[in-house]
């Protein structure tokens, strides 16, 4: 599956767009399983850049998720309360959070989609 070139990612597998909604990557996803809970934080909830903000549970593991920004969230998927599994079936399409950014340079930080990628085929050895 590409990875949308409009989005930044970071080395823990999340991924963020222009309008601050954050995933998780199909990497992540494939590399979870079956997901089965999404544990997300509450609207007006503030989050720290490479800090926990909640996580996913899959029949494998349970897995923090990162943020890949500073800011307070102003929407949770709550779709995925009961249909955690949407992750799996598309996981760059299904956001978890949308976060208000604090500081918008901090997207600069992050992987664009090619050096995601490269990151992937250096941590699987493909």
């Amino acid at each position: 599956m590409p990875y949308p070139a409009n989005y930044r990612y970071t080395k823990e597998h999340e991924w963020i767009d222009a309008n601050g909604a954050v995933g998780i990557t199909d990497y992540a996803q494939s590399s979870l399983g079956d997901i089965v809970y999404v544990d997300a934080p509450k609207v007006g909830a503030s989050v720290t850049a490479g800090a926990a903000f909640g996580s996913v549970e899959s029949v494998k593991a349970v897995s923090d998720l990162f943020s890949p920004v500073s800011g307070k969230v102003i929407a949770v998927n709550e779709e995925l309360k009961t249909t955690p599994d949407k992750i799996n079936e598309n996981p760059h399409g299904t956001w978890i959070i949308k976060v208000e950014l604090a500081n918008p340079k901090e997207l600069d930080g992050l992987l664009d989609a090619a050096a995601y990628e490269a990151f992937i085929a250096e941590e699987t050895g493909h």
